[in-house]
């Protein structure tokens, strides 16, 4: 297998939406500028939604046109999530060349999140896929409460492969496997991804692990150990669910970062410019860090 990993860094859109004080679009872009110098390859911007469903995300259209302008020929891919045809639109026209759907396995999660049954959310989304695949936009597909839900307990892993099979029909690039709540245990993990190995393409599946009960390291590795070579994380562990309560953030870039390299593993990220990139949005939001690593490195400026 593969010693190369990539890490999707969602920080500046997943990990900050749920902030209830709103971050000034200069704030997201240096945020993402310093993210840029890391050496990370694919970093999530924003979230285009109409600004009442999630005022964090308002400035979509003046943040993501300011990225463009400043990374015009940037080969990192700077990708943007669009719920139905009004985000679609408003993306295109500000000049997106790459976005995430999004859907889940439980019904109960969905109609909390985005008013739809899971049916519903793919309706939606075939409007959306469509219009993109003419515009020649890559698509991205999350899938969240994978392997449990806030409201219908632990989720079948044939939930999980009808989802990706509606996902990977719709024209999506790759998947990204959300442990929404975080209560994902490695021997679930090992078991839903020999399940999935059969069905998909290692390559086309992300893993996105939440640090609720502290065990999206080990889950990251059994990840790794059966073949997964892209991860999902946040800056500084930025980030929850609104919807799941007690939901605390995604794994920290920094934690996922160290447990990779340590095992080998070579994600072409530069840890001190990311670990500035943290720190940097840490302080403005008066938050901080849940990564282990990251403060640990903070406070001794050694790896």
């Amino acid at each position: 297998m593969s010693s190369e990993v990539k890490i999707v860094e969602v920080g500046p859109r997943d990990g900050l939406q749920n902030e209830k004080e709103i971050i000034s679009t200069e704030d997201k872009f240096q945020l993402i500028s310093l993210l840029a110098e890391t050496g990370l390859q694919t970093i999530e911007v924003t979230s285009f939604v109409k600004p009442p469903a999630i005022p964090q995300m308002g400035d979509a259209d003046e943040l993501f046109r300011t990225v463009l302008k400043n990374f015009p020929n940037s080969k990192i891919h700077f990708p943007c999530l669009v719920p139905n045809m009004y985000g679609f639109e408003k993306a295109r026209a500000a000049g997106v060349k790459e976005i995430a759907l999004f859907s889940a396995t439980s019904d109960s999660f969905t109609k909390k999140n985005i008013n739809a049954t899971v049916d519903e959310s793919f309706e939606r989304m075939k409007e959306v896929s469509e219009a993109a695949r003419k515009e020649g936009i890559r698509m991205r597909g999350y899938i969240s409460t994978a392997f449990g839900c806030p409201y219908e307990g632990e989720m079948d892993v044939k939930k999980l492969i009808s989802v990706g099979k509606r996902f990977f029909d719709l024209g999506v690039y790759e998947i990204s496997i959300g442990d929404t709540i975080g209560v994902a245990r490695p021997s679930q993990v090992r078991e839903f991804l020999t399940e999935l190995k059969s069905e998909f393409p290692i390559e086309k599946m992300a893993m996105h692990f939440h640090d609720t009960r502290g065990m999206a390291l080990t889950n990251t590795l059994e990840s790794l150990n059966k073949g997964i070579r892209i991860f999902d994380s946040s800056a500084g562990g930025l980030g929850g669910c609104p919807y799941a309560k007690g939901a605390t953030g995604h794994v920290a870039t920094e934690d996922i970062w160290y447990l990779l390299e340590s095992e080998g593993m070579k994600t072409g990220i530069d840890l001190p410019k990311l670990a500035k990139a943290s720190e940097f949005i840490l302080n403005k939001i008066g938050r901080k860090t849940e990564s282990k690593f990251l403060r640990a490195y903070l406070s001794t400026g050694k790896l």
